[in-house]
């Protein structure tokens, strides 16, 4: 029999990270019962983490701005991708919101996800 419980609390919180502590230092072999029970008080622990500390996917704009940060990619390169400059400026100021077709491009050219690229936004005021 498998000694898991439901996270309910920060208590069987604790309780569960305390028992998945043990399978850091040494790793269950896969197929074995210490391997499942390891999977299963992982997600456990995610499914909990989850539902206490949310995390928000990025706007569009922030999700641009970090895909330039970690490339190393600057406005002209955005530039490159939408077909304009102004429009590159517009979308990273938030004057204008990303069309589908300009959504689109940036999917095929940065792998950002097109679920993000397509959410509504909040446009600053002029």
């Amino acid at each position: 029999m498998m000694d898991v419980r439901p996270i309910r609390n920060d208590d069987d919180y604790r309780w569960a990270l305390a028992e998945i502590e043990q399978y850091f230092d040494v790793e269950p072999t896969s197929g074995t019962p210490e391997a499942d029970r390891f999977e299963v008080l992982a997600d456990l622990i995610e499914a909990y983490e989850a539902r206490q500390w949310p995390i928000d996917a990025p706007d569009p704009v922030d999700a641009i701005l970090y895909r330039m940060e970690i490339g190393g990619l600057q406005a002209k390169d955005l530039a490159e991708v939408l077909g304009s400059k102004s429009r590159a400026s517009e979308i990273l100021h938030r004057k204008r919101t990303l069309t589908l077709e300009m959504a689109r491009k940036l999917h095929d050219a940065w792998d950002i996800p097109a679920e993000i690229l397509i959410r509504p936004y909040r446009l600053d005021a002029a």
